[in-house]
């Protein structure tokens, strides 16, 4: 992916590739990072917690991520998911073809050998909660087409029991 990114990203763009987990980030201080399914496929509150470390104070952390099924809180979402899913096929082909553009696009994609979760570690309710643990604040909600989003904000001030006060002469 980081190869592919080179060829079609301006030069101007950084692409690293490293192991969050392992490596560390080139740089510190960031005004956002954007992960996109990616955090299931590692241990969430390590991750969540590398993340955090890195961005500046007032930082974004955003992530789309896939999530386990839980048919039982989430079901009217599902079905709606199941339903709509080749809806939207129908009318993206429709429109294909009513304007005469290609089925498919012009570059042939192959299988990268990027690895694929078939049943993500957590469901969305179990990924809020670790995600409160770790990121105060952080509010994680489903989305409609199997993902969801967890957004989180770095706060700006200090907590006042971090601070130690001196009165002076």
């Amino acid at each position: 992916m980081v190869e592919q990114a080179r060829r079609r990203t301006p030069p101007n763009v950084t692409r690293v590739l490293v192991d969050v987990l392992v490596d560390p980030l080139p740089g510190e201080d960031y005004d956002a990072i954007v992960s996109i399914t990616a955090l299931h496929h590692m241990p969430l509150p390590d991750a969540l917690a590398v993340l955090a470390a890195a961005l500046r104070p007032g930082g974004v952390l955003a992530a789309v991520v896939l999530p386990r099924q839980d048919l039982r809180r989430e079901w009217p979402l599902e079905l709606t998911a199941a339903l709509a899913h080749p809806l939207l096929g129908a009318v993206f082909l429709t429109n294909r073809l009513l304007r005469g553009t290609r089925m498919f696009p012009k570059e042939h994609h192959t299988r990268t050998g990027m690895p694929v979760v078939m049943n993500p570690p957590l469901t969305t309710r179990q990924a809020a909660h670790v995600a409160a643990a770790v990121l105060p604040g952080a509010r994680v909600r489903r989305l409609l087409f199997w993902r969801h989003l967890l957004l989180w904000e770095k706060p700006t001030h200090h907590d006042p029991g971090s601070v130690t006060a001196t009165e002076g002469p």
